[in-house]
């Protein structure tokens, strides 16, 4: 059984930092692609990162690139969002996802508030 579970959200500040992680298991956690999405009150879910099965190689949304940071530890099977200078517009429930085969990301979390206030 495959399972996803984010933690790190919460209350912040704009300009402030947090750690979101996402802690995967059932899975071939390091042969998978791993990645960060989000969903603000209103909006369709969008992209926000991932990350290559090495850690080897990371993309990132324009809206966060130079902000958030994307690693993994494949010994702790865990997925880390590393957020800076976090802005209001930041505001989303981040969800973690699997990629484990050609046909995008089949596994989810359940999801973790991220706020920032202005």
């Amino acid at each position: 059984q495959v399972q996803l579970v984010e933690s790190g959200g919460g209350l912040v500040q704009a300009g402030g930092s947090l750690r979101l992680s996402c802690a995967a298991s059932g899975l071939t956690f390091s042969r998978d692609t791993m990645a960060w999405f989000r969903q603000a009150p209103g909006k369709e879910r969008e992209f926000v990162a991932r990350i290559s099965w090495s850690g080897g190689n990371t993309y990132y949304a324009s809206s966060v690139k130079g902000r958030f940071t994307i690693s993994r530890d494949n010994a702790k099977n865990t997925v880390y969002l590393q957020m800076n200078r976090l802005k209001p517009e930041d505001t989303a429930v981040y969800y973690c996802a699997a990629q484990t085969g050609p046909n995008g990301y089949n596994y989810w979390g359940q999801g973790t508030q991220v706020t920032v206030s202005s």
